[in-house]
């Protein structure tokens, strides 16, 4: 396929933290299909420091999800004026890696005259006539491949499957003095806790998430815990750490309680010094596995084969992923890929895609999981690490 005169190109990214970090190989395959353009990333505001400091984006644009909650008149002034900023780029190809139909029309808006994109039933009829190339989703393909799909059947490709996730020096010496100030010993293990989700049904039980924290401090471990800063999740965290026990959160103990007070630059730069992260599925545990730290995570309703963590290492060195639809191989279950391991009921109804069983918000598929069986994959993970 030939693209002519393919000068500026715009990504659209309209989703969570997580979406957004699992497309950067197309970032790649742009940057080496192209070498000489200008690739600009449109993403929704509050993950655009996702991708902030990745050398294969010359510019990241935030889409300002508040104007959603503006007046009728005001979010639609905001709206048009937002479309003739990005009209006025002057973008040669656009890349539309979300699927929906505000992206459709900011690709077609844009005047671009290559518009690619996904073939999707959903949405508005005509849609797909805002694009000039559509591609065929495989849903049974990871993320990272399906995103990479978009671009690929039209010769836009890349043999680098990483996905890249850039911490700044400045977050790495924050961790560094974090671990200075709480008496962190160089040789100690330290094992990185997310235990919650924006989605709490993807969450385990607090009592459990409790008990696992607890056996790590048992053996020596230093155990970092975060979350966001949204209020749902701080109290799910909070209550995780008052089932610990005060013991364990005085100022220098082996527990460091870092939930809201991070920032997703800083939250890599943690995992990064971390010698293991444990979670549940959540944009931590990606960016976790995309700057090399092994990952240990819990999937409920969702399936890994789409969204289990992605190890960079072997996705490029050990067989050649373009040509199997992920990594992981099978519908559910416990499964590895790398260095990653992903814990995960084998039942019949899973994945089930669903808020929790019966709209409870509730997964039974997770809480059936019992910390003996996390235990047990924990210590054989740090006991490998010290080899």
């Amino acid at each position: 396929m030939i693209f002519d005169g393919i000068k500026k190109i715009l990504v659209i990214k309209l989703r969570h933290i997580g979406d957004v970090l699992l497309a950067t190989p197309v970032f790649r395959a742009l940057k080496e299909t192209f070498p000489d353009a200008r690739i600009s990333a449109l993403v929704n505001s509050g993950t655009e420091d996702v991708l902030r400091g990745n050398s294969l984006i010359d510019e990241v644009i935030a889409m300002d999800r508040s104007i959603k909650r503006s007046s009728p008149i005001k979010h639609y002034l905001k709206e048009i004026a937002f479309l003739k900023n990005i009209r006025a780029n002057g973008f040669d190809m656009t890349v539309d890696l979300t699927g929906g139909d505000r992206a459709a029309i900011i690709s077609f808006v844009s005047g671009a005259k290559y518009r690619l994109g996904w073939k999707s039933r959903k949405g508005f009829i005509g849609k797909q006539y805002l694009y000039t190339h559509l591609s065929e989703p495989n849903g049974n393909r990871h993320m990272v491949l399906q995103n990479l799909d978009v671009v690929k059947g039209f010769g836009i490709n890349t043999k680098d499957l990483s996905v890249n996730f850039f911490v700044p020096e400045e977050d790495r010496a924050f961790t560094k003095n974090i671990l200075k100030e709480n008496s962190v010993n160089e040789n100690a293990n330290i094992v990185h806790i997310h235990p919650t989700s924006r989605w709490l049904f993807k969450c385990w039980k607090d009592e459990y998430m409790a008990e696992i924290i607890k056996w790590l401090l048992d053996n020596n471990a230093i155990v970092i815990v975060t979350s966001s800063p949204d209020r749902k999740e701080m109290g799910k965290a909070q209550r995780i750490l008052s089932l610990v026990g005060s013991q364990f959160t005085v100022h220098g103990s082996r527990l460091l309680d870092l939930c809201g007070k991070i920032t997703i630059k800083q939250l890599g730069a943690i995992s990064e010094a971390s010698d293991l992260f444990f979670g549940v599925d959540s944009a931590p545990m990606h960016i976790a596995a995309a700057v090399g730290t092994p990952v240990v995570a819990m999937f409920g309703p969702s399936g890994a084969f789409n969204w289990g963590p992605w190890d960079n290492k072997t996705s490029n060195l050990e067989f050649q992923i373009s040509n199997l639809e992920t990594p992981y191989s099978n519908r559910n279950g416990m499964q590895t890929f790398g260095m990653h391991t992903v814990i995960q009921r084998n039942w019949e109804c899973i994945p089930c895609g669903k808020d929790g069983c019966n709209g409870s918000k509730i997964s039974r598929c997770l809480e059936d999981i019992k910390p003996e069986e996390i235990i047990s994959i924990l210590d054989k993970k740090l006991r490998d690490i010290k080899k």
